[in-house]
């Protein structure tokens, strides 16, 4: 007995041993960081300036051209402009053909762009078959401009269906009119609207200032300088805006899916972290998730994506981004609006102006410069 006991307790011990160095084993691995994706940029055309891409009939890949042309992406590079609308626009500043976007059933097609008056509108145009409708065409909602930059330009459908509008706080510099703050105007903003609810369009009854006497019905978010490309998290539905900052800081904001919107991005009391020129964090101030100083990072933050495709697994789940004075590609990891790590992917692509998402949740850049690239697995 006494043997056969001390047995057990040899055998005991050993087993306890073991256990506890997987465990140790188990612990370290998990707690080891995540495997670095390796990636590369494959240029698949060549544009004149595209500045905005969306995913169209079929998968496609449909390109905005700044001067006024959407081309669709193919086999052999660039189709012929399935929409021409150079007469109608206007490149001086920051305006041109900016933003372009499809409804959730394909059905309709949505561009954004300065007209030759320097006025932001928002068009749309039925879709059949796969092609525009030219005749069909309509004004759904216009904004006057004080200024050529700052125009803001992105439009994109969210996962309620509705159609967001991103507008800058009007342009010059430092926001001189204060419209970042003021809720009485649709500069500075993050739009929320259902184009095809009334004529011109409808507002969402549960937009966040419905019922304020003294605000704009259409805003959604506010206290914005220039959000030049924002995106939904096709994984989520989590909000990203990539604002470009004033002289100092560019910042990336968040919103989860279930926000009720109402978000003050603080600018211009703030600029990302920091009060600019004097001013006073607003006490319902959301600061941004991640932000970075212009000390060799960079002018202007380009906003991309949340990694959903399936050709890089390491990239899964990560927001990618860069800068249009810089061009490196990022990624930020990200748990529940918290970045839990930054990481340099090691290509650059050029005066990256925008990201595009695929059908298919792949990535591509935009260089206002011509090239085209889609991301891929090195």
């Amino acid at each position: 007995m006494k043997v056969r006991t001390r047995s057990s307790a040899i055998i005991g011990t050993i087993c306890l041993v073991a256990s506890l160095t997987l465990a140790t084993a188990s612990a370290d691995e998990s707690a080891s960081p995540p495997r670095a994706a390796e990636v590369t940029l494959k240029e698949v055309a060549t544009a004149q300036n595209p500045t905005a891409g969306a995913a169209g009939p079929g998968d496609a890949v449909w390109i905005a051209e700044r001067a006024g042309t959407v081309r669709v992406l193919g086999d052999q590079g660039l189709s012929e402009p399935v929409l021409d609308i150079s007469d109608e626009t206007t490149t001086d500043g920051e305006r041109g053909l900016l933003g372009i976007a499809f409804d959730k059933r394909l059905a309709h097609f949505y561009i954004s762009y300065t007209d030759l008056e320097g006025t932001s509108t928002v068009d749309e145009f039925k879709v059949r078959y796969g092609k525009i409708q030219p005749n069909t065409r309509r004004t759904v909602l216009t904004q006057t401009q004080p200024y050529s930059n700052h125009n803001g330009g992105d439009i994109r459908f969210g996962p309620d269906g509705y159609l967001y509008i991103a507008f800058g706080d009007g342009g010059s510099g430092g926001d001189p009119h204060g419209n970042g703050q003021n809720l009485d105007t649709l500069l500075g903003k993050l739009l929320r609207i259902d184009p095809r609810g009334g004529e011109p369009y409808a507002i969402p009854p549960d937009n966040p200032f419905v019922n304020d006497p003294n605000a704009k019905d259409e805003i959604w978010a506010y206290g914005l300088r220039n959000p030049w490309r924002f995106s939904f998290d096709a994984g989520t539905g989590d909000l990203l805006i990539g604002d470009v900052g004033q002289s100092e800081w560019e910042e990336i904001d968040w919103a989860p899916a279930d926000s009720k919107g109402g978000e003050n991005y603080g600018w211009a009391s703030m600029e990302g972290n920091h009060p600019f020129r004097g001013g006073t964090e607003p006490a319902n101030h959301v600061p941004p998730v991640h932000e970075y100083d212009r000390n060799g990072l960079g002018c202007s933050v380009t906003g991309g994506y949340v990694y959903r495709g399936e050709a890089i697994p390491d990239l899964t789940g990560q927001y990618l981004f860069s800068d249009y004075c810089d061009g490196t590609v990022r990624a930020l990891r990200m748990d529940n609006g918290k970045v839990t790590g930054e990481s340099d992917l090691g290509v650059n692509g050029g005066q990256v102006i925008s990201f595009v998402q695929d059908g298919d949740g792949e990535l591509y850049l935009l260089d206002i410069a011509g090239k085209v690239s889609r991301i891929d697995p090195a």
